[in-house]
């Protein structure tokens, strides 16, 4: 079996990948296709770069094209594991690229740095395929977003990572949400023999393909060891990367404030390059590798992130400016170049705190990594790079996302600008004549200088003879005498008066034209300053012949005193009768001796109510009747 045709592939299948130039299979995948589609478990150990993606995803997509019917709601039938988003992304892409012949095939990434809510209504309909990582999967479980009882194949890509101390609780808790009747299958290029022990709990009776000696890396693959101190590597690695040979570059840290400083390093000896890390949003990592893999820039930083799974191609150089503390992630890092039988240069730079690192490095590959010097001029190619033209950092544009329906960016004019509202104040205060505002000024604030006082061209109280407007008096008039509703007069009813106050309206003199108001000016006391005043005038009651001297008599107090505590008298006493009241001698005479006012009935003399009798209720007077207080011929009173 040399070709695909051999494998017994679908018919869709078949025609997807001539349309890629899918000729010729590769080793993992012509062990690993046939076990596969007969339905047994799968332990696969190949090195990167070998075709994994494909040795799981094709029998995948045969398995749904022969058993063909729809997905279940919320759930799905294959489920696929990655440790990285970059790498879920990735087999997401390359299934649609095998099945694009299947009209029904259905395909969803789930992984963090997304919105969960997009990824929930993708969910809500069911779908062939999911891929996702084990943290955002979690989430959906939680909410129940998400159902993986009807799951009929696991697929657990880089198996070691996943298995792996920072998986293995995830994975305790998707393992036993899945049927037990299903089919797994594990794919990495490292598998440490205590991960292999712990990958059969998951395994049933499962077959190992090993078609390359574990933890081995590509024959391709030209290796080199450089030492290096700490302050000595951004030199050599700016000289490394201006060296003609190299094409296109991937430069693996250990930190992720590492790969960010090392992007600035570049940039200030003028080579543009970005960085993918843990820090880096979704959209930023995944803008990076467009620019990267789409040749508009020609460096890129990673950490761990893109050591796992990432296909790109024409990576001629593999610089690992920090060697990991974990040998398995040295082959994963040189495995990104030298794929599909091409050649690559994998370049390490190692300091002296790191030669520890690079033993088990050589320790795990059962090989020595050959050593190469620093240049004889180093020192003086350094200090060239420093004379080059530094350039700006490359990062994802920002858009400008709308701030709400229907709102616009531009910032709206105040409706009230202090700077106006300073000059209008001085052009006032500068400038007697100019105009007047009418408008009312706020509540709160008092009257602007600018804003006349209401009718402040009339007078506020005229003298006999003006045009008729009576103003406000002033309040020099209410301090010795009181108003007409005064604290002096209280209200009081007149029994037959209709339900009018003893108070009356203000009365005017219609042959005179002066109200009773001018009249009690004329009668109080003289203002201060005034040194003659008329002599005889009429009281508040109209009284008159009570002469009062003032002006000469000024030192006269015992006079004005005696006068004001007769006022005062006057107004705190029972009014007068007037003209059209009744006299005592008319109204009807009763038990009160003919007063002005009588007693109510149940009450006695002194105002206060008579003591209640058992027979008669309150307010009720007995007016006869027999011994048990009913009316005498009458029928007992209802009860209330």
């Amino acid at each position: 079996m040399s070709d695909f045709k051999s494998l017994n592939l679908a018919g869709p299948i078949m025609w997807a990948l001539d349309e890629l130039g899918y000729t010729t299979p590769t080793p993992i995948q012509l062990k690993a296709i046939p076990d596969v589609i007969k339905g047994r478990d799968l332990m696969g150990i190949a090195q990167t770069g070998t075709g994994k993606t494909a040795a799981f995803s094709l029998p995948l997509l045969h398995h749904l094209c022969v058993n063909d019917h729809e997905p279940p709601r919320k759930g799905a039938r294959a489920l696929i594991l990655a440790p990285t988003r970059e790498l879920a992304s990735q087999i997401a892409v390359s299934i649609e690229d095998y099945g694009r012949k299947m009209d029904f095939l259905s395909v969803t990434t789930v992984f963090g740095g997304a919105s969960i809510q997009r990824q929930i209504k993708r969910l809500s309909g069911g779908n062939d395929i999911i891929v996702a990582t084990p943290g955002r999967l979690i989430d959906l479980l939680d909410r129940k977003a998400v159902s993986l009882r009807d799951i009929e194949m696991l697929i657990l890509d880089e198996a070691d990572q996943m298995m792996d101390m920072g998986f293995i609780h995830a994975l305790k808790q998707i393992v036993p949400l899945l049927p037990e009747k299903r089919q797994t299958l594990f794919f990495s290029a490292t598998m440490v023999p205590k991960i292999k022990k712990l990958a059969g709990q998951f395994l049933n009776d499962p077959v190992t393909i090993s078609v390359t000696p574990a933890n081995s890396t590509a024959e391709r693959v030209e290796q080199r060891v450089t030492f290096a101190t700490s302050a000595q590597k951004p030199a050599l690695l700016g000289l490394s990367l201006l060296d003609p040979e190299v094409d296109r570059a991937l430069v693996f840290t250990r930190t992720k404030h590492g790969a960010d400083r090392c992007c600035k390093r570049l940039a200030q000896i003028g080579l543009s390059s970005m960085a993918i890390h843990g820090n880096k949003s979704q959209g930023q990592r995944q803008f990076a590798l467009s620019q990267f893999r789409e040749g508009i820039i020609k460096i890129l930083v990673a950490t761990d992130v893109a050591a796992r799974g990432i296909d790109i191609e024409g990576i001629t150089h593999v610089f690992n400016y920090e060697i990991p503390n974990v040998p398995e992630q040295y082959v994963h890092r040189i495995g990104r170049t030298a794929r599909a039988n091409r050649s690559g240069i994998a370049h390490a730079f190692v300091a002296k705190d790191e030669r520890g690192y690079l033993k088990d490095i050589q320790r795990l590959l059962k090989t020595t990594i050959p050593v190469v010097e620093l240049p004889e001029d180093f020192d003086s190619q350094s200090r060239a790079l420093a004379l080059r033209e530094p350039v700006a950092m490359v990062e994802k544009p920002k858009v400008e996302t709308r701030k709400g329906r229907g709102k616009s960016n531009k910032k709206k004019k105040a409706r009230f600008s202090k700077d106006k509202a300073k000059k209008s104040q001085s052009e006032f205060s500068d400038n007697s004549d100019a105009p007047r505002r009418n408008k009312k000024p706020h509540r709160g604030q008092g009257k602007s200088e600018a804003q006349p006082a209401r009718n402040e061209d009339k007078p506020k109280h005229f003298e006999k003879g003006d045009d008729g407007y009576r103003g406000r008096k002033p309040k020099s008039e209410h301090k010795d005498g009181h108003s007409e509703r005064s604290r002096g007069e209280k209200k009081s009813w007149d029994k037959k008066g209709g339900g009018k106050k003893s108070w009356d309206k203000k009365p005017k003199n219609r042959q005179s034209g002066e109200s009773r108001d001018e009249n009690e000016r004329a009668a109080r006391g003289p203002k201060r300053g005034d040194s003659k005043r008329p002599n005889n005038r009429d009281d508040k009651h109209g009284k008159s012949g009570e002469a009062k001297s003032y002006g000469k008599n000024k030192d006269s107090r015992a006079a004005r005193k005696a006068v004001n505590q007769a006022r005062h008298a006057e107004q705190h006493t029972r009014r007068k009768p007037r003209d059209g009241d009744r006299s005592d001698s008319e109204k009807p005479a009763g038990k009160s001796g003919g007063k002005p006012f009588g007693k109510k009935p149940g009450f006695k003399d002194g105002g206060k109510p008579a003591a209640k009798k058992p027979h008669q209720k309150y307010g009720q007077r007995r007016t006869g009747g027999n011994s048990k207080g009913r009316p005498s011929g009458g029928k007992p009173p209802t009860k209330r």
